[in-house]
Order: C-alpha cells, then sequence, then structure tokens
C-alpha cells in the first residue's frame, strides 16, 4: 500500500515450528519426476491456486489520511480502497490487512482461503468481517451510517479512511488513527462493536482437483463448492481425440453444475495413458471478506466489495492401464510453515518416491502428504516433470504473517510502490531440473519425486503424514 506500514505492538502470529523451518532454510531449490503418459497435458502457469477470482491491483483509490504511531514517531499515512481490475471482467474494491508490507505495481492477486494467509491464524479475522459487513462501501447510505455510527458527516473517502484503520487494529494489532475527527470516530465505533463473523464461503473451487485412476472408469468425484447460482462446466479440451467426457455420477455429460455438484472424467476403455483437465466458471459477486494473496510478495488484501465477477477453477485427472497411477496436488500449509505436496495411488502397484535420500511407499488406494518447509516470504518453485514432455510446476509465495515493527533508528519505507522486494525471496531457478528420478520414458508412470533444497545450515525438517484416501480420488 501507499506509504502504509507497520505499527508498534504488531502480532507475529507463528508457531515455533514454522520459525524453525524458516530459519534453517535460505533457498528452496526443487524438481522431480511423475506420472506422464502419452497426451499428457500441457502445463499451465504452475501458481497454486484453489480457485475464484483472479485479479490485478491497479493501486489505492478512495482514501484519506491516517497516522501511525511507532517507536515514539508518528508517520502520516493514506488509509482507504484499493481497486482491483478482474481477469475475464469485473472490478473488486479491498482493504489491506498487512500494514507493513508494501504492494507492488500492478501486482496479480488470488483469491485465497483465510487459512493460507495471515487471517488463519488471528483470532480478531471475524471481526475484520463484521467491519467490512458493517461500513461502506457495504454501506453506501453515509448519512446513515454517520448517524448510526454517531460520527458527525462523512465523506466516501472519510468513510473509507475510517474503516481501514479499524481493520487495521484487529489485522495488525496497529496503534494507528484517523485524522479526520469523523473518520476517527467511525474507527472507533466499528472497534468496539465488531463482532465474530464466520469466514465466507469460496467463490469457486473445486475439490479435489487433482483425481486419478484407470481407463474404462469414471474417475472422481471432484466437488463443486460456489457462492454463484450456478457454473458453465468446459470439457477438457482434447475431448473429442480422446474420448474424455466431463459426467456427473450416474455417466450422463455436463455442462452446467451448481454448489455440491459432484463431477467425473469419463476416461474409455481404450484410451491411451494420459490425462486431461476441467475448467468450471461462473460470473458472480465475490463474497465480501475473502482474501486476496499476491501471487509475488505483495500486501495481503481483503475484499470490500465486487461487481459481477469472471471467477473459475480447474480440475485434472490422470489414467494409466498398469503400475501406480498417483495423483498430486500441493497447499500452502501457514500451521506447519511450508507447501504440502499430496500424492494419492489409484494404481494397481506401490507408487514409491524419495524425499532427501528417504524412500517412501505408497500402496494402491493410499495417500499421503508431505510437508516442505518454506521461509516466510519466500518464493518456491516445484518443477515436477515426467516423459512425453509432461510438466507441472506448484509456485508461489508463503506469506502466512503480518509483518512486524521496523527497529528504531531503521530505514524509513518508500511511501511508493517497491518492486526490489517483488517474489518476497529466492525460488528456485527458472527451468532448472535440479534432480530427478525415476525410470525410462518407456514407462507409462515415473514413480518418484526428488526434492533439493539448499539450506543455511543445518538439516531441514520434513513432516510426512498419512491422509485418509478421498473416495475415487
Amino acid at each position: 500500500m501507499f506509504g502504509v506500514f507497520s505499527a508498534s505492538g504488531v502480532r507475529r502470529r507463528s508457531s515455533a515450528r514454522r520459525r524453525t523451518a524458516g530459519a534453517l532454510i535460505s533457498g528452496l531449490l526443487a524438481a522431480g519426476s511423475i506420472l506422464g503418459g502419452a497426451g499428457a497435458a500441457a502445463a499451465d502457469d504452475g501458481v497454486q491456486h484453489q480457485g475464484g477470482a483472479v485479479a490485478t491491483l491497479d493501486g489505492l483509490k478512495t482514501y484519506d489520511k491516517a497516522e501511525l504511531h511507532s517507536n515514539g514517531k508518528t508517520q502520516e499515512i493514506p488509509a482507504g480502497l484499493f481497486e482491483m481490475t478482474v481477469d475475464g471482467g469485473g472490478r473488486l474494491k479491498t482493504y489491506c490487512i498487512d500494514i507493513h508490507n508494501p504492494t507492488q505495481d500492478q501486482a496479480k492477486y488470488l483469491e485465497t482461503p483465510w487459512s493460507q494467509t495471515s487471517l488463519g491464524d488471528n483470532g480478531d479475522a471475524g471481526k475484520i468481517l463484521w467491519i467490512l459487513q458493517n461500513s461502506y462501501p457495504q454501506v453506501d447510505d453515509l448519512a446513515a451510517l454517520a448517524q448510526k455510527a454517531g460520527t458527525g458527516p462523512l465523506t466516501e473517502k472519510t468513510a473509507a479512511a475510517g474503516t481501514q484503520v479499524a481493520i487495521w487494529r484487529f489485522s495488525d494489532d496497529a496503534d494507528v488513527t484517523a485524522v479526520d475527527t469523523q473518520a476517527e470516530a467511525l474507527a472507533d465505533w466499528l472497534e468496539k462493536e465488531a463482532k465474530e463473523v464466520k469466514e465466507p464461503k469460496a467463490s469457486l473451487s473445486l475439490e479435489p482437483n487433482a483425481v486419478s485412476g484407470k481407463p474404462g472408469e469414471r474417475l472422481g468425484p471432484v466437488t463443486v463448492s460456489t457462492d454463484a447460482g450456478q457454473v458453465a462446466v468446459a470439457s477438457p479440451a482434447d475431448a473429442a481425440a480422446s474420448g474424455v467426457k466431463v459426467t456427473d455420477e450416474a455417466g450422463k455429460p455436463v455442462t452446467s453444475a451448481v454448489d455440491g455438484s459432484k463431477l467425473y472424467f469419463d476416461v474409455p476403455a481404450g484410451a491411451a495413458d494420459g490425462s486431461a483437465t476441467l475448467t468450471v466458471q461462473a460470473t458472480t459477486s465475490v463474497p465480501v471478506g475473502r482474501a486476496f494473496a499476491g501471487v509475488t510478495k505483495s500486501q495481503t488484501q481483503i475484499l470490500a466489495g465486487s461487481s459481477q465477477s469472471t471467477v473459475s477453477a480447474h480440475a485434472t485427472a490422470t489414467w494409466a492401464k498398469t503400475g501406480p497411477i498417483p495423483a498430486l496436488s500441493a497447499e500452502k500449509n501457514c500451521t506447519e510453515g511450508g507447501v504440502d505436496i499430496t500424492a494419492s495411488n489409484k494404481g494397481d502397484e506401490p507408487f514409491e518416491f524419495e524425499l532427501m535420500g528417504v524412500k517412501h511407499s505408497i500402496a494402491a488406494g493410499d495417500s499421503r502428504t508431505v510437508t516442505i518447509p518454506v521461509a516466510e516470504d519466500q518464493a518456491y518453485d516445484f518443477t515436477i516433470t515426467g516423459p512425453a514432455g509432461f510438466s507441472k510446476t506448484f509456485k508461489g509465495v508463503l506469506d502466512c504473517e503480518t509483518a512486524g515493527t521496523p527497529e528504531p533508528g531503521g530505514e524509513t519505507p518508500s511511501s511508493q510502490p517497491s518492486p526490489a522486494t517483488a517474489g518476497g525471496g529466492s525460488g528456485a531457478p527458472q527451468g532448472d531440473n535440479l534432480a530427478e528420478t525415476g525410470s525410462s520414458s518407456a514407462t507409462p508412470v515415473i514413480a518418484g519425486i526428488a526434492i533439493v533444497m539448499v539450506l543455511a545450515g543445518g538439516g531441514a525438517v520434513f513432516f510426512l503424514r498419512k491422509k485418509k484416501a478421498v473416495a475415487g480420488e
């Protein structure tokens, strides 16, 4: 955000385990081998996203002044509403929830569950949502809002400033006040009245987003979760050539779905080993209170308002006739301070992989999750490759905490976006395959994952746990 930084008393919500893992790792370089086969789907950009809106930050648009009190000093900063442009159409209005971190100019943002942001470990997250629901711009009758809060006359700018100040007090424990008297009165009223509200539902997501099985089966289910009334379902791009269809449980082809719908990949018995991706999409108003995290390191935002916007989600199926048939997915794990790599095996042979020199085996029908530690604010990039040109990438930035207060006498941060900090850390060099295991390209499925890490002394801690297999996954 322009000129928005941390205050004294900022809550650093991190577990001892997360700090230990973060201290060990100075860089994360990973590559590996996983399932592949003829006709493998082309890799996407690899950025982790559970589904929903994707948007580009346009900047701070409606704001007034606030004062941040930190280290015995007072700094004047702007406070108010940002705007974003949604990929595919739509506009969003957001407030920031990490006062110390700057935004990056034209940063790309993804709709993100609270658990994968600083809100996940913030006991006051529900109060922030209450503020959003009961203040500007959700309440756009400023005269009524002023009367209810007892503030005196409010403008759009002072209402936005007062709302942002109240949010910072809960998101960052910031000692911050609005310069305008009416805006400060609004902030005080919102802080006093705020109550816990449950996290809003995702605008659109698919669970799980990776399934596997054998040709001749319906692979799934993949369950639709959405706030929209109906979503469009697009069959895989090469469906006509492969014969793969997206169906319901009875095998009837589907082109639309609703919340709770279960979708399947119907793979013909004679299909060659391969994979396919389905896409669901809708135009809807994204629920107020949804978090938006930067693809690169940029200040986390929370949604205050949405026009009708394009949202989407994807799920991938992989099949093979024999051998291990794993499905692979990844998700940020803020509790453990890392990235969860989940592999399930729907084949008829064990799925074996090697991690830091230790071999593991996933029996047919079983599932396991490996948590790879990643330092806070660090970019990561996992490239997963296989034969016939198969390539799948998981990348992102682990941003699970709000930033702390600058040390007294430290450099005063710039009031403008800071491109120098984009990315938040060093990830894997692009395109480098640092480690690769598995059999030859003649093998339909490569049963190996190799992870190579650069450590700042000591060894890395990996968390390996058994996960209950999802029916049909």
